[in-house]
């Protein structure tokens, strides 16, 4: 059994209650490997933000999970020697599917971890939610559940049509699983393709899709039935299309591709939404600047030469991300 205390890191407790009270989101960044990972640290110490590190359960068979506690702990380390002197970070399990999973990132030092049960039917859903909080707060690691389903394609997730939250289920799941933040859906979704062409219109300016607008209707309906609760919401990369640009003009394939507006982020943030889920951004933004490095030294093979630019463009979103969208900036001092 590994303590994420020993670790460093914190779970989202208290970051939760300072972001609802100060009307700021908490970023969450998925990541993969080590230049993900110190983009991420460099950003959130340079902007004193709290971070959540994310890793679904691909990317932790990926890195693999021993490794990756030991990745986590030198995050810790890492920010300590840029500066940070207090760092607020969290390890988190992204759509666990099993309590198996959930139960084997509590005993591997993670903070906090969410248990996907959003595709069972709703009793199942909250048994093991409930199963899986019972386990994790014996270990003080909290517990993210979710209502409703994502459209959109995220490592194993998948769904073709999403399903929007029911605020009069909201009171119900929370009180009977016991759960600590609640994912819902108002109309994110997961990848880099969150709408069809069809449901968006053409800006006449720039002749780019426009995706149509989030149901804020069932967020405050939320809202209204829980009061102060933390909020997540899941596929919420804005998709920027400098990036997507960039990938294409230098061989890559990526029509249609559109995400979140950011300012729909921005209004979800000063609401009760307290963590923001962002993973396609910072694929994009690696991707673009590899695609760039070696289209232009196509006689390139030292990975340091292009995972180095694809690093400095992630640190570079990802700082953007926390003081332009979240506004948590200043809030881990």
């Amino acid at each position: 059994m590994v303590s994420y205390k020993d670790l460093g890191l914190v779970n989202t407790r208290d970051m939760f209650a300072k972001a609802i009270k100060g009307g700021y989101a908490i970023p969450a960044f998925n990541f993969n490997n080590m230049e993900q990972l110190q983009a991420i640290v460099q950003a959130a110490a340079e902007t004193k933000s709290p971070v959540i590190l994310q890793v679904s359960k691909g990317a932790r068979q990926y890195a693999n999970a021993t490794l990756l506690r030991y990745m986590a702990e030198g995050a810790v380390e890492y920010a300590k020697e840029l500066g940070w002197e207090h760092p607020q970070i969290v390890l988190h399990l992204d759509h666990g599917d099993s309590f198996e999973l959930c139960k084997s990132c509590v005993d591997m030092g993670f903070s906090s971890v969410m248990i996907d049960g959003s595709h069972l039917p709703y009793d199942e859903n909250v048994a093991l939610t409930r199963k899986v909080v019972d386990y994790a707060h014996k270990y003080d690691v909290t517990v993210e559940g979710e209502l409703g389903v994502l459209a959109g394609v995220e490592d194993d997730v998948k769904a073709e049509h999403h399903t929007y939250t029911r605020p009069e289920e909201v009171v119900d799941f929370v009180t009977k699983t016991g759960c600590d933040s609640l994912a819902i859906s108002i109309g994110t979704s997961h990848g880099a393709y969150k709408f069809k062409p069809e449901q968006c219109h053409v800006d006449p300016a720039t002749g780019r899709l426009v995706p149509p607008p989030l149901a804020f209707d069932v967020l405050e309906g939320v809202m209204k039935e829980l009061p102060g609760f933390p909020i997540v919401l899941h596929g919420s990369s804005s998709v920027p299309q400098e990036e997507v640009d960039t990938i294409n003009k230098y061989g890559g394939k990526l029509e249609a591709a559109i995400g979140i507006p950011e300012d729909e982020l921005r209004k979800a943030a000063s609401m009760a939404v307290c963590k923001i889920n962002i993973d396609s951004d910072s694929r994009l933004a690696m991707t673009a600047a590899v695609r760039k490095v070696l289209a232009e030294h196509p006689g390139e093979f030292d990975p340091r030469k292009y995972l180095g630019p694809a690093r400095d463009n992630m640190k570079k979103l990802y700082i953007h991300k926390i003081v332009n969208v979240l506004g948590s900036n200043g809030k881990a001092e």
